[in-house]
């Protein structure tokens, strides 16, 4: 519980407090003005709202703006006043990034952002109104109005409509008289240039910045503020807030918050692995929210069985996933088809939980698969977040597949998808902002930048490996030029090698010929084996490998497969089939060797 000395009560003379009736007065002289400015701009020659593009996207910054979004405060009530504005911030980001405006034609800030209501994800935060900060749905958006005001004189941007704070104690920009406070629609920041535009916002963990984008040639001095400098912070007295002035008196007053904490932590995931249970299990204290697809318990579905006992509360997307699953086992299990059908409902998952989560989500831990498009949505801004890393990164992984479609370009497959480029761009901003990797996979872990949380593999359990053909060698994976069915092939035929597949053979009907090709037990698949062998470009879920080397069978894979110095895996690089045909050799001899010795 927060100490009193927090939230102290104030005792102030009842006809300095602010009343209802000053209230319902400001409430309905609100309600003309912006009655009389909504008339005016459908009548008139109002502004327009502008249409996201990528056209200036590359030309020169011209204008930026940056402010941290977090002060220090051991009130709780304020803090959740921060949250509030944080994801104010967070949803007009998303709305105003990207906006090209063209040349001689006024942004408005209210035509484009709308009205700020809590179906459109705004919350409540903080607003200046009668010397006081009240809770206000939409509350703190001044904070962005100032920055894109700053940047735009910086930009030499005309300042069409701007109007400063009542009080100058609410900011350094207030305090320099460089602020610019908005409040629907007739308390505008209206902007106009000579030239076309972009605007671009941005929310990191702990900043805001702004950036004006322009094809202009030079840059103007910054045009002088359009009012008088303010005293500095240290001579204006600040304005109270309601959530710590500690009036008790005043009908706006907020009850003392109990949370001392009220930051919370959301995990939004899609499947289980095993693996994600040693990093439960190390967490202090269970988090607060489990997104999960559906209850994977109830519905005897073990790749959605999360433990519900490591989390506060959980919700599911029941109806969602069910719907997923019923749209894509009608497709093939290999392909572009299939592949662009699971990023489409990726999205749609992703936007489903975007919707769950509330501003006191201040950390969320998030499947890699859902990462781009909760960034792309902005849903990421203001929050800190670690990555649940189930695959390599989109543009490591299309630049494995471009190699080895070059390799192989009678290949069928290797060339067959690659993800739209603002998806991989999307991914690898997310990735560069993400806290931590948490992944067992020890190439994806090597990318990281120290960053990762590596797990150990759960090791399957595996009888041992009954010994047979000193040259029988498994390929655990479907026929695929991305998991290294073409050095295999030139290794199999170079040393006369009995090849047992696991998968069906999608690159052609005949990619085989002239090997041998034997049969496993749908059990036991590794018996007989004198190794198993994945040279993968490609290879996020190593768990055939595992139950090998659980069965104590050699295991020759690439560094793609994620084991790393696991006790009986060689490792050859990802398109030499001379280095794996050597790798077999010596496999092969000392397998032949303990067999004479048997």
């Amino acid at each position: 519980m927060s100490s009193p000395s927090a939230h102290p009560i104030v005792e102030r003379p009842r006809e300095a407090l602010p009343s209802r009736g000053a209230a319902l007065l400001f409430r309905l002289k609100a309600t003309c003005f912006q009655a009389w400015r909504g008339w005016s701009d459908l009548t008139g020659d109002g502004p327009r709202r502008h249409p996201k593009g990528e056209q200036l996207a590359r030309t020169p910054i011209v204008g930026t703006q940056s402010g941290d979004i977090w002060f220090e405060t051991t009130v709780a009530s304020e803090k959740r006043l921060q949250f509030g504005k944080v994801q104010n911030l967070r949803v007009s980001a998303a709305t105003f990034h990207g906006t090209e405006v063209p040349a001689n034609r006024v942004w408005s800030f209210w035509r484009q952002l709308g009205r700020t209501t809590a179906r459109k994800g705004f919350a409540v935060g903080r607003e200046l109104r009668e010397g006081c900060l009240i809770p206000t749905l939409g509350g703190g958006l001044c904070q962005l109005s100032g920055a894109i005001y700053n940047a735009a004189l910086e930009a030499g941007l005309e300042i069409v409509e701007r109007h400063a704070h009542s009080h100058p104690g609410v900011g350094n920009l207030a305090a320099v008289g460089r602020d610019a406070t908005v409040f629907w629609n007739y308390v505008d920041l209206r902007l106009r240039a000579p030239f076309p535009w972009r605007l671009e916002v941005e929310l990191s963990s702990t900043r805001l910045t702004v950036r004006i984008r322009s094809t202009k040639k030079e840059v103007p001095d910054r045009l002088a503020p359009t009012r008088g400098g303010r005293a500095s912070l240290t001579t204006a007295a600040q304005p109270g807030s309601c959530a710590s002035c500690g009036v008790a008196a005043c009908f706006r007053h907020l009850k003392p918050d109990t949370d001392d904490n009220p930051g919370r932590t959301a995990w939004v995931v899609d499947e289980w692995w095993p693996e994600w249970a040693s990093h439960l299990a190390q967490l202090e204290s269970p988090a607060d929210l489990l997104l999960r697809p559906l209850d994977g318990y109830r519905w005897r579905k073990p790749n959605y069985a999360w433990d519900v006992a490591a989390f506060r509360s959980a919700q599911s997307a029941t109806l969602l996933t069910l719907r997923r699953a019923w749209s894509t086992r009608r497709l093939r299990e290999q392909g572009a088809e299939r592949q662009r059908a699971l990023l489409a409902w990726d999205e749609r998952l992703a936007r489903h939980y975007a919707r769950q989560l509330q501003p006191e989500h201040t950390h969320l831990v998030v499947a890699q698969n859902l990462l781009p498009f909760l960034w792309h949505e902005g849903v990421l801004g203001g929050r800190t977040f670690d990555v649940l890393m189930v695959r390599m990164p989109i543009q490591e992984l299309q630049a494995q597949l471009d190699l080895a479609a070059r390799l192989h370009p009678d290949s069928t497959t290797c060339a067959d998808f690659r993800a739209p480029k603002w998806l991989g761009d999307a991914e690898a901003q997310a990735l560069a902002a993400a806290e931590h990797w948490i992944t067992p996979h020890r190439a994806i872990a090597d990318l990281s930048s120290q960053r990762a949380i590596a797990l150990p593999w759960k090791m399957p359990a595996a009888s041992k490996a009954e010994s047979g053909n000193a040259k029988r060698v498994v390929f655990p994976a479907s026929t695929l030029g991305r998991k290294g069915a073409y050095e295999l092939r030139e290794a199999a035929r170079a040393l006369d090698l009995e090849l047992v597949c696991l998968g069906g053979i999608i690159e052609r009907p005949d990619f085989w010929s002239g090997i041998k090709l034997g049969v496993a037990s749908s059990a036991s698949w590794f018996d007989g084996a004198a190794a198993v062998v994945l040279p993968a470009f490609v290879e996020h879920r190593p768990r055939r490998l595992l139950t090998a080397i659980s069965a104590g069978v050699p295991v020759i894979a690439t560094p793609q497969c994620g084991l790393g110095s696991m006790p009986g895996v060689t490792e050859v690089p990802a398109g030499d089939a001379a280095a794996l045909a050597e790798a077999l050799r010596n496999i092969l001899s000392r397998s032949q060797h303990e067999a004479a010795a048997r």
